[in-house]
């Protein structure tokens, strides 16, 4: 593709510039408006400044991949609903042996969940969690956030569902579910395993969690098994389960009569109940001719008790068979997505099934899903599309193409750190869209054997290099910001911090990856 004239080239690179310094630095001075509004600004000047025209805009959406992610969250809010995640996060603390197995137990249940569940919604989920264990075990928070980032982006990298760039790869390349998994499954084991080496030789000497806790730590250290809070969802407090709280607890009111010790007029002594009601206090004077009338009210009483233990057996049963119909539909969906069904509408049924299966107002649960995460790719979509039009990504390529092709180890290596740059440089999702398919028209022409492992390549490294800096990838950002918006754990994690152990992780894992990767 020749380059477009330069006035072109330079609005459409200004337009790119704007949306890439927005998506990157959200709250740059200048223009604090965000990642989703500067996603769409950018999408915005593309068609004002001439760069592609409305359809040309409107065109650029995939919806497919959008629908993915669509479906996909709206699954996660239900297994978050139904309680996947704190059992994963009891996972973690669950006879612990210090700290260094907590931190190998980060990440390897961050790696598995961010697979299944999208790297993004993991880290969501389980910063709070790792905040906890840290602080109650008197370990540095840093290891552990580093772990559940890092493995996040590691483990997402194995499924199409794990990230968004895969989601992108996955639709583009046409590669089945089950394809693409046992493709980048061995570098994703063996990448988690040498990630949590690396963790453990930078932070072996602060894994020890020996020395008595702060004063400021001792407030809140709670030397028990994790457990979070209660969630107020929809589904716990719908008006059945309401008038049901009611109804226990107007019972409960009822329970243990006051019994007095009063004398009558002749001296003789007789006991009074004084059971509370919501009517106020009444008294009976109990002697032999009201026996049979206590009776039948212990008779009563002992009937409606009776009959809230079998309420509330009956709901606890209706609870849990609703989480294990959640659970078996989830399971359904990723078969149908390892059966190569397709992606987009496999998720999207799933994600109304579990609508329907919930029965009541879906609305609560459809406003848990990231709508700004959803605008932010239309208008990435739109910006990339029109930065792709100016032709410097074409001619970018075009110098760099004789230098990387897959079929030699230099060529294979020097894609590579191609990939590293610009998806540091221009985020990963940016990255692949820009470069994926060139790089895959380019191993075409070598086998298509040759063009599938392209796919896969670009898939391993845009993910992993995620990890090299904190700016790399938006699991990175999720984490960070959740730490230090954290009311009672948190903690502020630096760049430099993150650089210290990113940068050489990343370039181990991502050699590693090079070499195991085949479909």
């Amino acid at each position: 593709m020749a380059m477009e004239p330069g006035l072109k080239v330079c609005l459409g690179s200004a337009a790119f510039a704007i949306f890439w310094v927005l998506a990157v630095f959200p709250a740059v001075p200048l223009l604090p408006i965000g990642r989703t509004a500067g996603s769409l600004l950018g999408a915005m000047l593309m068609v004002l400044l001439g760069v592609m025209t409305a359809d040309e805009a409107y065109a650029a959406v995939d919806l497919p991949i959008l629908g993915l992610l669509f479906g996909t969250m709206v699954v996660s809010v239900y297994l978050e609903r139904a309680d996947m995640f704190r059992h994963l996060g009891r996972v973690l603390s669950w006879r612990s042996h210090g700290g260094r197995d907590l931190l190998v137990r980060t990440c390897l249940v961050s790696a598995v969940a961010s697979a299944l569940f999208t790297n993004d919604t993991c880290c969501v989920v389980l910063t709070e969690f790792i905040l906890k264990i840290a602080r109650q075990n008197n370990l540095p928070p840093k290891p552990f956030l580093l772990a559940l980032a890092s493995s996040a982006n590691i483990g997402s990298a194995a499924t199409p569902i794990g990230n968004p760039q895969n989601l992108v790869i996955a639709v583009q390349s046409g590669i089945p579910f089950g394809r693409f998994v046992l493709g980048i499954l061995p570098a994703t084991l063996v990448g988690s395993v040498v990630n949590a080496a690396v963790l453990l030789c930078l932070y072996w000497g602060q894994l020890d969690g020996a020395c008595k806790p702060a004063a400021e730590e001792v407030a809140v250290a709670v030397p028990t098994e994790v457990v979070q809070e209660e969630d107020v969802t929809s589904h716990r407090f719908s008006p059945a389960t309401m008038s049901h709280l009611l109804r226990k607890q107007s019972a409960g009111d009822q329970q243990e009569p006051v019994k007095q010790q009063q004398q009558d007029a002749n001296g003789n002594g007789h006991c009074y109940e004084q059971p509370a009601t919501n009517g106020g206090i009444h008294k009976r004077r109990r002697g032999a001719s009201g026996a049979g009338k206590d009776e039948d009210e212990h008779h009563h009483s002992s009937s409606q008790q009776q009959e809230e233990e079998d309420d509330d057996s009956s709901s606890c049963w209706k609870q849990q068979l609703w989480k294990c119909c959640v659970y078996a539909i989830t399971a359904g969906m990723l078969v149908a997505l390892l059966l190569g069904l397709n992606m987009s509408w496999s998720a999207i049924t799933a994600a109304l099934a579990l609508i329907v299966l919930d029965f009541k107002d879906a609305r609560p649960c459809l406003e848990k899903v990231s709508y700004p995460l959803l605008l932010f790719f239309c208008g990435m979509f739109i910006t990339v599309d029109g930065f792709n039009k100016t032709g410097i990504p074409s001619t970018f390529w075009e110098a760099m193409e004789p230098y990387a092709r897959i079929d030699t180890p230099a060529g294979t290596a020097i894609l590579a750190l191609v990939i590293l740059l610009l998806s540091n440089l221009a985020s990963n999702v940016p990255t692949v869209l820009l470069l994926g398919a060139r790089v895959a028209a380019s191993a075409a022409a070598i086998s298509p054997a040759a063009e599938a492992n392209a796919w896969l390549l670009l898939a391993w490294t845009s993910t992993v290099a995620g990890n090299l800096s904190l700016l790399g990838s938006a699991a990175n950002l999720i984490v960070c910001e959740q730490a230090r918006r954290s009311q009672h754990y948190g903690y502020t994690l630096s760049f430099l911090s993150h650089l210290q152990f990113g940068f050489p992780a990343t370039l181990l894992v991502t050699a590693i990856g090079l070499l195991l990767i085949r479909t």
